[in-house]
């Protein structure tokens, strides 16, 4: 098996940029698990179906081609073979995605897909549920979290640096709601896995919480055996 870290957390904590330098300075591959729910979300968005009939969001998932190419800094996600690299990150994609990840059937099939990239060697993924269902063997398990003013202040200028013309305070609002049904699903609730090293984010700069994990990682005993071969 490979090595494999994984962070996970709420909706912008840091998990994307942390994973993605973490990676890139380890030479790891680089997993964005939500980006698998927000294609996917893409795909049940433009067929006309919906997460009220979990059927039909399960035919799309079965029926869809989803692939992550590029380094994890310039990581590319397509669909079908068409990049959706800036398309699933819209405010309506980001809501559905959510809706679509209660789907326990859905979630089944994706997380077979994930475990399935951990085969090509080490990485580092993100998402909700990698240290407790996806990758509950990780070497190493992170959990970021942050205020939830910060991380509505870190989405809003997200989003505006996209072009996409949104307020803070709707934006606190939609994360609160996927808070709730994230944490509240019976199936891969959002939780810290056992043993995860619990990182506030809220004060930190983005410099000083990929060191932190980057400590952790490092000063395990399996790393050195993977050092270089990634």
């Amino acid at each position: 098996m490979s090595f494999v870290v994984t962070i996970d957390g709420p909706s912008a904590a840091g998990k994307s940029t942390t994973a993605r330098m973490l990676a890139e300075r380890l030479g790891f591959r680089y997993l964005d698990t939500g980006a698998f729910y927000r294609a996917l979300a893409l795909a049940v968005l433009e067929r006309g179906a919906g997460p009220e009939d979990p059927a039909a969001v399960l035919a799309v998932a079965q029926a869809s081609r989803i692939e992550v190419s590029g380094s994890p800094s310039r990581a590319h996600l397509t669909l079908d073979g068409r990049d959706v690299t800036d398309a699933i990150r819209t405010p309506e994609v980001s809501e559905l995605a959510s809706r679509v990840a209660a789907i326990p059937e859905v979630r089944r099939l994706l997380v077979a897909w994930q475990r399935q990239i951990r085969e090509a060697g080490p990485l580092v993924g993100e998402g909700r549920d990698l240290g407790t269902v996806v990758f509950p063997d990780a070497e190493v398990k992170i959990y970021l979290d942050a205020d939830l003013d910060t991380r509505a202040a870190r989405r809003c200028r997200e989003l505006q640096t996209r072009g996409i013309a949104v307020g803070v305070e709707a934006v606190r609002e939609d994360l609160e709601r996927r808070d709730s049904r994230d944490r509240s699903r019976e199936d891969s609730p959002l939780m810290a896995a056992d043993g995860a090293l619990h990182v506030d984010t809220s004060g930190l700069s983005m410099e000083a919480q990929v060191q932190a994990v980057l400590r952790v990682v490092q000063s395990h005993p399996a790393y050195e055996a993977v050092r270089g071969t990634a």
